[in-house]
């Protein structure tokens, strides 16, 4: 496998942008003095404690269904019937080819309600004892709540790639390689959108970097670059205005899309939610993970569907129903550390509040126009462009890079190894220390 294989299977991972730096050295043979120079810089980072990291390498991938099937195979002495174990909807199809014996209703599912009886059982021609019936009924009542649970969880993956790397999904693997330059570009730039939270006051840093710098000058350089590529990953105003009508067009539908189904998704987390809307800070026990991660995707599908909006000239076309971001939820401890800091809420959570909730002006319950959004962010002195809330956010400094930290929830720690032990104790995770790890509390003590 080359380097550019590597790359291309670093857009569904999570490696360091110094990591994909040293494969772009790679990939790009053709790269000028100045250009090498710039990236070897970054690159020498990746060797940091030999090139070993105590972070993973890849987002969180479903637990397929594998033992549940086993045991389904086992109990209703089946060999046959494919089955994919990762794919919800083909684990779906085996428990009904199974639970046929058994007249299985995968809509009927409750063990004290939807159990036949034994004259329902006589009349449908099953000859089983109660008792084995009931454990092949419990058997295909877990198998299909684990499909269920695959199901979230890819969900839920997915809208994490959404959030920190736009449609790069939809890329193919020749088309990738068809592009060096782009494809570097595509690699690293998402790459440094992938990077962690770090557990501070200051905000995400630009992904704009001098490495993103560097590849993106050689992309516009190109006299055939794949900008219609690019923009899956980087919806941005420089990259647009290259794109054709129907280009453009089409990148639009999508982005669109993405915002209302992400915006679908959390309206059913808010009715079934206890989030403050005035401070958006929760308490132990609340599910914040697949809150943020929504709203990282909503932000994103809104934030690409605007821009694209912006470079078609058709923003008149919404002006009567603008939505306005998602905030994401804090935790308690956070939002202490941040007011003894110094700190406050974020203006944002002050206009979000103002604002009608997004899903509902999308869906046309509630009425949110563009002007609305501008005045609720003059009240609370935030400017609306260049906030993001009605214009695409521009970055408009060059970040330096800097080289990526060992994060242990949120708090960078002196080394990978270090950083291991911290994450096995649980320390920084709201949660009561295992304090096994260290040799017990006298030792911490």
């Amino acid at each position: 496998m080359d380097a550019l294989d590597r790359l291309y299977d670093s857009l569904d991972a999570r490696l360091r942008p110094e990591d994909v730096v040293a494969l772009v050295l790679e990939a790009l043979p053709s790269l000028r003095r100045r250009e090498r120079a710039v990236l070897r810089d970054v690159a020498e980072h990746a060797r940091r404690w030999y090139g070993f990291s105590g972070m993973s390498v890849d987002y969180a991938r479903p637990v397929g269904a594998a033992p549940q099937i086993a045991a389904t195979r086992f109990m209703f002495g089946v060999d046959g019937g494919a089955v994919d174990a990762n794919d919800p909807i083909s684990v779906l199809e085996f428990a009904a080819l199974v639970g046929s014996e058994i007249n299985w209703d995968p809509a009927r599912t409750d063990f004290l309600t939807d159990r036949l009886n034994r004259e329902d059982r006589a009349a449908a021609g099953i000859e089983l004892s109660k008792r084995k019936y009931n454990r092949r009924f419990r058997m295909l009542r877990r198998l299909t709540a684990k499909a269920a649970r695959l199901e979230r969880a890819r969900k839920m993956r997915g809208l994490r790639m959404l959030a920190a790397a736009g449609f790069v999904g939809a890329i193919d693997r020749d088309r990738f390689r068809a592009d060096p330059d782009a494809a570097c570009f595509i690699a690293y730039f998402t790459a440094r959108r992938k990077l962690r939270r770090e557990f501070s006051l200051a905000g995400r840093e630009n992904p704009f970097d001098q490495v993103a710098e560097v590849l993106f000058a050689r992309c516009e350089a190109g006299d055939e670059t794949d900008w219609e590529m690019i923009a899956l990953a980087c919806p941005t105003w420089q990259v647009l205005r290259r794109l054709r009508a129907e280009q453009l067009g089409e990148l639009l539908g999508r982005w669109s899309a993405a915002t209302r189904s992400v915006a679908e998704l959390l309206a059913s987390e808010w009715r079934s939610s206890e989030i403050d809307k005035a401070t958006m800070i929760v308490r132990r026990g609340v599910d914040s993970s697949s809150w943020n991660a929504l709203a990282g995707a909503y932000n994103a599908a809104r934030t690409g569907w605007i821009a694209c909006l912006h470079a078609s000239g058709l923003t008149s076309l919404v002006e009567d129903a603008w939505p306005g971001k998602v905030m994401r939820v804090m935790a308690a401890d956070l939002a202490a550390w941040h007011q003894t800091s110094g700190g406050g809420l974020h203006p944002d959570t002050s206009v979000w509040s103002r604002l009608p909730l997004p899903w509902e002006v999308l869906d046309g319950t509630a009425a949110c126009s563009r002007a609305d959004v501008e005045a609720a962010c003059r009240e609370h002195r935030v400017d609306p462009e260049r906030s993001g809330w009605t214009a695409p956010r521009a970055h408009t400094a060059i970040a330096r890079f800097r080289p990526t930290p060992e994060l242990v929830h949120g708090v960078a720690v002196s080394d990978p190894l270090w950083a291991m032990a911290l994450r096995r104790a649980r320390v920084f995770s709201g949660k009561p220390l295992n304090t096994g790890v260290f040799g017990g509390q006298d030792a911490l003590d």
